[in-house]
């Protein structure tokens, strides 16, 4: 059975992201289908997703390649979060369902849990599916969209270090989801600008060649052709 395009793409936009496939390097329709076990159509489409998005640029002579951002293109998206993270969170105090409010709160008691017992690990991914979920509370697929390619886009480009305070940090993310309850949506906003601000100050640029960056995860960690991505 054929493997989704978009499987595809998640996969390697994913092993971009950790760096698995450095920046510059080509990308061979050949040796892709090959690592991921799938046809080169899929890949094909892929790469051509994955060129739209910025990760990929494609080079004469040389074909697809992974892209090499500047810094000024790095501090852009730091820019473009800090704009449209609150505007998410005023949509959602407006248009959010219960099941966004149940997800949301369930977040924040797990978040606020991890972060009394300083799982760090843990705090990561629950703070990715809390942002998550609050852009799609916005209520606006091409919103929640661009917030996504935005945080994989940073995740790419910067190194985060853990919140000093993450029991400080989970009380923010608390106060969010109340105001979203209440449909403030002003407030919403409002705590989201200050919760974003501190949360890039956290950031640092991955600065020099792939080969100078932090020490990243080299292997795929997301082979496609497997029966789970079967449907």
């Amino acid at each position: 059975m054929r493997i989704p395009a978009h499987s595809v793409c998640t996969a390697i936009r994913d092993d971009i992201v950790a760096g698995v496939h450095e920046r510059g390097g080509r990308l061979t329709e050949e040796l892709l289908a090959r690592r991921y076990g799938v046809s080169r159509v899929p890949v094909r489409e892929a790469l051509r997703t994955l060129e739209a998005e910025g990760f990929v640029v494609t080079r004469r002579h040389a074909g697809a390649c992974v892209a090499e951002p500047t810094e000024q293109e790095a501090a852009d998206l730091l820019e473009m979060r800090a704009l449209l993270e609150p505007l998410g969170a005023s949509r959602a105090a407006q248009r959010r369902t219960e099941a966004h409010l149940k997800v949301l709160r369930g977040l924040v008691r797990l978040g606020q849990e991890r972060a009394r017992r300083g799982n760090s690990d843990d705090l990561r991914s629950l703070g990715g599916w809390f942002h998550e979920t609050l852009a799609q509370a916005s209520g606006s697929p091409a919103l929640t969209s661009m917030l996504t390619q935005l945080r994989h886009k940073i995740a790419w480009m910067y190194a985060v270090e853990a919140p000093a305070n993450p029991v400080e940090s989970w009380a923010e993310h608390g106060a969010i989801v109340d105001a979203v309850a209440r449909g403030d949506g002003e407030r919403a906003r409002a705590l989201t600008a200050l919760h974003t601000e501190r949360a890039i100050s956290a950031h640092r640029l991955r600065l020099g060649p792939a080969g100078a960056r932090p020490e990243r995860v080299r292997n795929s960690q997301h082979p496609v052709n497997m029966p789970s991505l079967r449907h």
